[in-house]
Parts: C-alpha cells; structure tokens; sequence
C-alpha cells in the first residue's frame, strides 16, 4: 500500500470512528421503519393514526389563523425579484411569535407541536420558501433546538426568551472542504489559559441565517487538554458553542447567492481569534456532533413539511390548469398523457401530506423513536417534491418554464412554476444530501445485521476473529431467517379492517419480509465490503421509503374512515392509486438490487478521472476557466481589510491577522 493510500485509510477510518461514536445506538424505544428493514412491519405502531393533544391543537390553530392573515399581505414577487426579504415582512412575523413557534412557553415561545410548526411551515412556504428556509433554520437545527434539548436551565433562560422574540440564529457546521465529514474539521477552539473562554479560530460555509443572525451555534474541534485556570482537563473533540454574532473577531465575508432561494440570507462566516465563555459551550467538549445529529433528527421533518405544501400548490396549478387549456377539443387533463401525471401528482401529494403526518404526530407522542421516520420522511419528501414540481413544468409547456414576472408582462396569470423547479431543488441538498440520506438509512438499518455480525462486518479483523463472529452470527440469524418465510401478508383475509387497502398492507408486509431477505444476502455475500455498495443500499433504502410511505398514507386514510370524515371516498381513491404506483416502484428497486450496470459504471468512472475520455471533451469552451480554484484555500489569514459586510455590526472594521497575532 502506497503512503497516500495509507493515509487516505487512516482518513476513512478515522471519519468512520467519529461518526460511529457520535450516533445514538441504543434502540430503547420501538420504531416502525426500523421493523420495517428487518422484516417486521408492526402497524399497530402506526394505526391508528397518532392524535394531538386537544390543548396544543388549539393553541396551533389559533395561531395558523393569525398566520394566514399575514401571508396573505407578503409580496412573493418582490422577495423574488429583489432577492431579500423585506423588513416589515421580518417584524410581521416577530409580531405574531413565528420565531419561538418550537419554543415552550416556559422560555417565551408558542410551544407549537410538530405538526403545527410543519403545517406553519406549509403555510409559509407556499408564498414563499425562502421565509420557510429562514424561520426553519432558526428552529429546527439553530439555537432553540439544541439549547431546548442539550442546553443548562441557565442557557436556556438566556437564549430561548431571544430566539422567540425574534433574534435570528443559525447553525454552523459546514466548512470549504468538509461537508458530511466532520472527522476533518478545520474550525478550531482551544481553552484560554484562565479557562474562562475559548478561542475560536476557522471558517464556515453556507451559514443559512448567518448574514443576519444574532446568535450561533458553532461547530469546531477542541484539542485534549490538561487542567486550566478553574478548568478540569478536557477530551476535547467536535464541541458545540452558542455564540454571539456580534463578537470581535467575526466577519461574514459574503453573502451567497442560488439558483433558488433568492431570499435566503446564507453567507461565509469566518472566525479570527472569537473569545466564547466557557458558559457558552453545549453540552460536553467532545459532544458536539452528537448534538447536530440529534437535533437532526427531528429537525429535518421541516423540509418534509415544506415539500407537502409544494405538493398542494402543484396539485392546484395543475388540476386548475389542465381544466382551462384545450386541445384537440378537450381540455388537456382528459387527454392520458397528461392524465397520468395529474394522478401521479395528486396521489403523491396525498403521500407527502400522510408521510409528514405521520412522522411529525409520531415525533410529538414521544412514544416511538423517529431516527429513521425522520430520515425517511426528508429523503422521500425531497425526491418526489422535485418530480411533482417537474410534472407540473411539462404540464404547463412553455408557461412552465417562463417566469412569473414574464407571464405578468403579458398580461397572464403570474404562476411561478419554474421558481418552484428552482425552489425545491435545494431540498435534495439541504440537511443531508439524498446521497449521505441514503448511507445514514441504510447504517440505521442495518444495525442489527452489524451487531450480530460482528468482527465479519469489520475489514481490519483477522481470520480468528472472523471464524469466532461467525459462530456467533450464526445463533443470530438461525433465530431470524425462519420468521422471514412467511408472515400475515400471505394471509388472504389479513388487515380486513382496512377494506380495499387491506391488499396493499399485505404487500407492505411481505415486501418487508423480502428486504431483509435481500439484505442479509448482500451481508452474506459482501461482508465487510457491504458499507461499500452504495447502490445496492440506495436501493434498499427506498424499497423501505416507499414502503414507510404507502403505511402512512393507510393509516391516514383509516383514521379519516374511522372519525367518519367527509373527505374519506376521495382520500380513498388517492391512497388505491398512490400504493398501486409504489408497489410498482418497489418491483423496479427489487429488480435492480442483483440486475445493474454497478460494475460497468464503477470502471467507466474511474477511466473518466484518469482522463482517459477527454477527448469527449473536446468543441466546447469552459467559460468558467480561469476564473478561480475548484476550492478556495481557507487556510490563509484574514484579510487585513476584511469587514463585517452584512449582520450585526455591518461595516466595522474588524481587527487585522497581525493586530491579533
């Protein structure tokens, strides 16, 4: 093994023990999703549908009406057209205590539910996502939620009462060269020789909030250190500190700008020698990224929330529309063409909704644990969002693509598809791309396998120690593989209560029987290398969504059957053509599991970085040639002219690298 490809291993297991240690592994409380990958889809935990407490589905619904009072004044166009959200718009929202929505009541917030925070969020992001994307990275991953969960009763009365008055906060974890690798981290905070504070040195990438934030929390690395001033020696370790933005010694060097968006205050924010007390520090050092990824856990149910709300306004535009355009003497929607995608659109809509539902009323009984419903929620929302919002483009042809503020100018109505095209994309992205969504699943999933397996699942165990795993898996799975012939899915008359979704759930079951079939085959035929088959796990993976999705679309649709609601015939209809579409997507993953172009594309990959078809290459021009690194080198000082551009403190000279040493 070359120096470089020993250090790259070193890198790789290094990234692997601290992201290992920073997981929750104990599984104390039961979870659907969780049963469903091993085979065992319990609905009892799911249906019936988990009810709100009457008290904070009052409170919740008070304040969705103040909400939709107020959406109604907000200029979308002009946040879209200006790129910025307005000012008034900001204190409007201060108003009414959109900013503490997630925070007790205790500390001076509303103490919304989840579902009602999602449903505010909905709301919101129906006019406009980037006031969804400013109001959710200020509570579901900036200082209210891991000072709510993590923090002291001290922290919690200083910063909360803030954070709900309608000091904006952020979260800041990414840096230039380090994305879903936290092992590499770069922003460093070392103990002051008093151990009164700590110093923060480094920089982070894409703070949303940080332009305009009053508050941090900030993710940096803290070397081991011995007894300081009224300090004991410290771990140290990935550590979370809330930190106030107007500190000396922080700029935010630019203000970013998207595709979509286009009013999300997201920036560089670079840190040159930031005293944080000691008071200021969450949790323990060391602690840090287990507080991003619980804080995580339910803060990505957010991103589901927003992407249901697209999912409603889509089914508008497109119902609306396919009604009023005609062709060929009918209008469009009676055409199967574009009558497939209105039912693919509607039904999917209807998933999204009952997906989000579920996963938010399951998070706010407390009961279960939502790890893998939270994951699952944001993976599957943000992909079938995309779609929805695509079909809606190719419904509206040439309306679809042309811009809001275009179609005004001639006098037609101002639908921003191609903004929501734009909009949503993010979400693929946001939190945990679709990608490391996948790893993160499939790791959780898993687990079980892992831990029956052993030192088989370990590429650094020798042949003894593997023989003696062996044996001990063995026991595991004697156990195990038998209950996976047969279950209550092969039952003709099982699920009856459910009527004609009674089918589907039978599916649900056997299919999750099969993917723990499917699963241990791979384990059995990849061992250590499993982490490795990224397609294979993507692929197991969402069998599982899909899954977790047609469970919460019958439970939903149950439930409104049960109360007797109205609107049950047609959610109906909904559900029967969602879970038809699925079990077929299901069929397409399970046939691709054995049945891919991997190898191929793993070789034909690796000649196109050794630049063996640059040919291919060759007609164009590379406009952005010359224009700058691939990445920026973070590592130099601060400029000696640098400014706080944007934020608290706006325009103030910030002290020089050398002033500071």
């Amino acid at each position: 093994m070359n120096q470089q490809a020993g250090l790259n291993h070193v890198d790789a297991a290094r990234s692997r023990e601290v992201a290992e240690a920073s997981r929750e592994q104990d599984w104390q409380r039961p979870s659907f999703a969780k049963g469903l990958y091993m085979g065992d889809a319990d609905f009892s935990l799911i249906d019936p549908f988990p009810q709100p407490d009457p008290d904070a589905a009052a409170r919740g619904a008070h304040f969705l009406s103040r909400l939709d009072a107020l959406v109604q004044n907000i200029d979308a166009a002009r946040i879209e057209a200006e790129a910025r959200i307005p000012d008034e718009t900001i204190a409007g929202l201060r108003g009414i205590g959109a900013f503490g929505m997630k925070i007790p009541t205790e500390y001076g917030g509303l103490g919304l539910s989840l579902l009602d925070y999602g449903r505010a969020l909905m709301r919101i992001g129906s006019v406009s996502p980037a006031i969804g994307a400013l109001l959710s990275a200020h509570q579901s991953i900036g200082v209210p939620e891991p000072v709510k969960s993590f923090g002291t009763e001290q922290q919690k009365r200083t910063y909360l009462p803030r954070c709900a008055a309608g000091a904006i906060s952020a979260f800041l974890l990414t840096e230039n060269d380090v994305g879903s690798d936290p092992a590499r981290l770069g922003t460093k905070a070392r103990l002051s020789e008093d151990g009164e504070h700590y110093i923060l040195d480094g920089a982070k990438l894409w703070t949303t909030n940080g332009v305009v934030a009053e508050l941090l929390v900030v993710m940096a690395a803290v070397a081991p250190h011995e007894a300081t001033g009224s300090q004991p020696a410290g771990r140290g370790g990935i550590t979370a500190f809330v930190v106030e933005a107007d500190s000396a010694g922080i700029t935010v060097e630019n203000r970013n700008a998207f595709m979509g968006l286009r009013g999300i205050e997201n920036g560089v924010t670079r840190f040159h020698g930031v005293k944080v007390p000691v008071a200021n520090r969450l949790g323990k050092e060391g602690s840090g990224l287990k507080i991003a990824l619980s804080t995580l856990n339910t803060g990505r149910l957010s991103i589901p929330a927003m992407c249901a709300g697209a999912g409603k306004w889509a089914t508008k535009i497109a119902r609306e529309w396919s009604a009023a355009r005609v062709q060929w003497g009918h209008p469009i929607g009676r055409h199967q063409a574009v009558a497939s995608k209105l039912s693919y659109i509607a039904a999917s809509t209807y998933a999204l909704e009952s997906v989000f539902e579920l996963s938010a009323s399951l998070a706010d009984a407390g009961m279960k644990d939502v790890r893998i419903e939270a994951a699952l929620a944001k993976l599957y929302s943000s992909e079938v969002s995309c779609k929805i919002a695509d079909e809606l483009l190719q419904i509206r042809g040439g309306r679809g693509y042309e811009t809001a503020a275009s179609l005004a100018e001639r006098g037609e109505r101002a639908v921003p598809v191609e903004q929501l095209v734009r909009d949503l994309r993010i979400n693929r992205i946001f939190e945990g791309s679709t990608e490391i969504m996948h790893l993160l699943i499939a790791r959780e999933a898993v687990d079980a396998h892992l831990q029956a397996a052993g030192d088989l699942a370990r590429s650094d165990s020798s042949m003894e120690q593997k023989a003696k795993a062996a044996l001990g898996a063995s026991g595991f799975y004697a156990k195990w593989l038998p209950q996976l012939a047969l279950g209550s899915g092969n039952l003709p008359t099982a699920y009856s209560g459910h009527g004609p979704l009674a089918r589907h759930l039978r599916y649900v079951e056997r299919a999750s029987r099969r993917i723990a079939r499917q699963t241990f085959a791979g384990m059995a035929r990849w061992q250590a290398a499993m982490e490795r088959q990224q397609n294979f796990l993507g692929h197991i993976v969402d069998i599982g969504a899909e899954l977790f999705a047609m469970a919460a679309v019958i439970s939903k649709t149950h439930a409104l059957q049960e109360a007797q609601d109205g609107r049950h015939d047609a959610a109906l209809a909904l559900a029967e053509a969602f879970c038809e579409q699925a079990t077929l997507r299901c069929e397409e993953h399970f046939e691709r599991l054995w049945r891919n172009t991997t190898q191929t594309d793993d070789k034909l990959a690796q000649r196109l970085l050794d630049g063996d078809f640059s040919w291919l290459e060759e007609g164009v021009h590379d406009v952005s040639a010359g224009t700058g690194p691939w990445i920026a080198d973070w590592s130099q000082q601060q400029r000696p002219d640098a400014r706080r551009l944007y934020g608290p403190g706006a325009g103030q000279a910030e002290p020089t690298a050398d002033a500071n040493g």
